[in-house]
């Protein structure tokens, strides 16, 4: 029998290559999905740009996240997406704009936010946001990822949709999470302490602190993971109103007050939190999780002028100063990004969403308004021109000036847009905002106000509405 020796040699050539493809693309593919990381993402509310010890506060001790901080990368001139919690919310988790959202205010936008004086009122805004948005936690549940949220959510209304349907709708399990505790409409806990108020969130022992709930289960979720990756948003309600905190830490600081604090209550509610973040580093390092866990720490806005000393910053929550948006931020993957690492570069809320994916490896979104922090994680800088902000609305003091704002380099202008004046600060040399430039300086206001033009336009941004409407 005649074997053509010619035919066979190319076809075993053939199949042992399809073979080693196969195995090359298998093991490619799983090297990929080892390397992605789990994600905790802390997200604190209302804790101010100078409320912790690493920021510069001698006033409190927060020897947690100090150290968290000196094991990665800390922004100094990170932003957070509008001055008030919802918007903040909503842009962090879809990677878009409060102005393109069109959620720009707190959740529900009350018409009593209008002062009784005022030639505009606020522009028109969704009380809640849709499910139809890609959020993270669909995003990487999508790629295999484990899912849990915990905490504040407050991006869902009381009673919204085009038939009425209640808040549910809105929650974080219709968001891409598979878990969820605490999370629901409230901009506040009823108390921090057992029993809650808050309706999925069990009480379960009687005194016992929120942000320390809220960490335990954190950690239960992890150990529920059962070595699936993991994407856990632990968005605490504290350091918010109400000012409550453990007896013993109340004690502590009853005798510290400014510069730095404007309420002895409010430095025990830091420490508290500072002590819950430890709970959970530490759990992650007795699971031998440290390594392949990516962990950001930021915050929703600036802190409540009431409580909080945001100074040298001008203005606090609510205001679209830095005050109100520069907020902390720190990220650590050990082993991947360097430690002791402090960078200046402006960077936003809506960041979070492409570094995560960009980090984990997966597609970028075809629509988002941030860019991925990666290049700066790993020692590079970033290309991106500015950044954006837009609060046309009236926040819960009225005091407010409904404005945008554009971050460029060193330069910062402010357009408030019911007057039409322009402020320019280079907030590098003066981060208190005390100096206007636009006088001296006309071409680059001219520029950024240009810039912040197309940007508003661009974005399909409402804009505040003159008094009376027709």
């Amino acid at each position: 029998m005649y074997i053509d020796t010619e035919k066979m040699f190319r076809a075993t050539f053939l199949f042992t290559m399809l073979v080693f493809w196969g195995l090359s693309h298998q093991a490619t593919a799983q090297t990929q999905t080892e390397a992605r990381p789990n994600i905790v993402l802390v997200m604190a509310d209302d804790l101010a740009w100078m409320d912790l010890a690493c920021q510069g506060n001698p006033l409190v001790e927060t020897p947690h996240l100090d150290r968290f901080a000196a094991e990665g990368i800390r922004f100094t001139s990170a932003y957070a997406a509008a001055p008030v919690c919802s918007p903040t919310r909503a842009a962090l988790i879809t990677g878009l704009s409060p102005a393109r959202l069109q959620i720009t205010n707190h959740i529900p936008d009350r018409p009593q936010f209008t002062p009784p004086d005022a030639s505009h009122t606020g522009a028109k805004m969704v009380d809640a946001l849709e499910p139809s948005y890609t959020t993270i936690a669909e995003r990487l549940r999508a790629a295999g990822y484990r899912t849990g949220f915990f905490g504040k959510w407050h991006i869902a209304g009381t009673d919204v949709g085009p038939r009425g349907e209640g808040a549910a709708k809105y929650y974080p399990v219709n968001q891409g999470f598979d878990v969820n505790i605490g999370g629901c409409i409230y901009g506040g806990p009823p108390t921090f302490f057992d029993p809650y108020r808050i309706h999925n969130l069990k009480n379960r022992r009687e005194g016992e602190y929120l942000p320390d709930r809220l960490a335990d289960e954190v950690c239960q979720f992890i150990d529920g993971s059962d070595g699936k990756p993991f994407f856990t948003c632990l968005w605490n309600y504290s350091v918010h109103w109400p000012m409550e905190a453990p007896a013993a830490l109340l004690k502590k600081y009853e005798n510290r007050k400014g510069p730095g604090l404007n309420d002895t209550r409010y430095g025990a509610m830091i420490e508290a939190l500072d002590a819950s973040f430890g709970k959970i580093m530490q759990h992650l390092d007795d699971r031998g999780l440290r390594d392949n866990t990516l962990v950001i720490f930021t915050s929703d806005n600036g802190g409540f002028a009431g409580v909080s000393d945001n100074r040298p910053l001008r203005e606090s929550k609510g205001h679209i100063y830095e005050g109100g948006i520069r907020v902390p931020l720190m990220i650590r993957w050990s082993g991947r990004i360097e430690p002791e690492q402090i960078n200046d570069t402006p960077v936003i809320s809506m960041d979070f969403f492409p570094t995560i994916l960009d980090l984990c490896q997966l597609s970028p979104e075809p629509l988002c308004d941030g860019v991925s922090l990666a290049p700066l994680l790993r020692g590079g800088k970033l290309t991106r021109r500015s950044i954006f902000f837009h609060f046309p609305n009236y926040a819960w003091h009225r005091s407010n000036s409904l404005a945008g704002a554009v971050r460029s380099g060193d330069y910062k202008l402010i357009r408030h847009y019911t007057t039409g004046e322009l402020e320019l600060y280079n907030v590098t040399k003066d981060i208190s905002e005390t100096s206007n430039l636009a006088g001296k300086h006309p071409w680059r206001t001219r520029q950024l106000n240009d810039q912040l033009s197309e940007w508003l336009a661009e974005s399909g941004a409402a804009m505040p509405r003159k008094l009376p409407l027709e």
